[in-house]
Formats: C-alpha cells, structure tokens, sequence
C-alpha cells in the first residue's frame, strides 16, 4: 500500500459515543460516599413542592404505577459509556401528570436517602426523556448502582441520574446541587463534553 504524503486516515469513530468517551462492557461503580442500604420495605419516595397534589409512595405502591423500558446508551462523566442498556421503571412523564406540577415550577431537585441532590430543567426530564428506574436489565437495580430506585436521566451525564432516590422536588429557579457547587458543569450535556463549570 502507497500512502501519499500529508494523506491522514479517518479514525474510526462510533456514532453513538460522545467525544472524549470510552465503551466499557461492565458497569463501574461511582459513589459520593458509603453505599445506603435501603430496604424496599423502609423506602419511600416523596414528591414535593410546586405541585397541586403532593405525593408521598411506599414501594408497594410505586410498583402498581404503569410501567415503561427505555434501552439506551448512558455516559458517566469520568468518561466510560455503556451502550445499549435496558431501563425499567415509571414515566417522569406519568408522575408529572399525577402531581400536577405547577406552570411556575422551572426546575427538578432530586434528592438521594445519602444527603446528595442534582438539579435538572423540568424540559429534560419531560417528553419520554426520563423515568424513575426500578430495573436494569430485566433485574431489580442492585443496591451499588443506586436501587431500589433511582433517576433515570440517560440523555445528561449519569451523574445526574441521582441514584437512591428519596425525593424529587419541584421549584421555582435553579439549585445547583452536591456536584454542581463542587465545580461540575451546571448542566452535563456529554455531546458537548460539559463536566466541569467552564465547559
């Protein structure tokens, strides 16, 4: 083979894989602190704030709520991907209905049982976007990656997807949370490479 001089080849880039990403085939596991061990029995999930019929659902509860999948790729901000993921759980869609959230409410807070929180725009977890996620992979969400229940934010960087979930609380302006103050992108859009404040 003859190769001109100033000639480049084309690397070999997966479209499905944000720039600065690598595709892991296992599931890594990243964590604020010591893992919550939460029982289904003593879990709650609260939601709150400007919403016209607050609600508050044990787990046997939450489980008779309609159920949705979403397969897709997730992106954790240290740079792993994880392609074709199987998701189960229920509609943010479907709860914002049930809530009646307010047209003033901006933004969604989501709180964890370990004291961690992440902020997110009302638009990205509305329109199919989100769910909270109760099985991967057909299995119940194993306790290190965030069960019984956790965000499901796949389109934002993962850690936005606030594994442990407790409560989601829906408010009237921006609150940055655990992350966000600490110098991570208010935001985490991983197609635009957003993980820390001046990206």
């Amino acid at each position: 083979m003859i190769i001109n001089d100033g000639f480049i080849p084309k690397r070999q880039v997966n479209p499905k894989v944000p720039p600065g990403q690598y595709v892991v085939n296992d599931f890594p596991v990243l964590s604020l602190g010591p893992t919550p061990d939460i029982s289904i029995n003593d879990w709650k999930l609260e939601i709150a704030g400007l919403v016209e019929a607050p609600q508050v659902f044990t787990w046997t509860e939450f489980e008779r709520l309609p159920r949705v999948e979403m397969k897709t790729d997730i992106h954790c901000v240290t740079k792993w991907s994880k392609l074709d993921t199987l998701w189960g759980g229920v509609s943010m869609d479907f709860l914002i209905e049930q809530v009646i959230v307010s047209e003033s409410a901006t933004h969604l807070i989501a709180h964890s049982y370990d004291g961690y929180s992440t902020n997110l725009p009302i638009e990205d977890v509305r329109g199919g976007k989100a769910m909270i996620a109760t099985s991967f992979e057909k299995e119940p969400i194993s306790t290190p990656h965030g069960g019984p229940a956790r965000l499901f934010v796949p389109h934002l960087y993962f850690w936005k997807s606030a594994k442990w979930l407790s409560k989601l609380e829906f408010v009237n302006g921006d609150i940055p949370g655990f992350w966000e103050v600490r110098g991570y992108h208010n935001y985490g859009d991983p197609w635009k490479e957003q993980r820390y404040l001046d990206d």
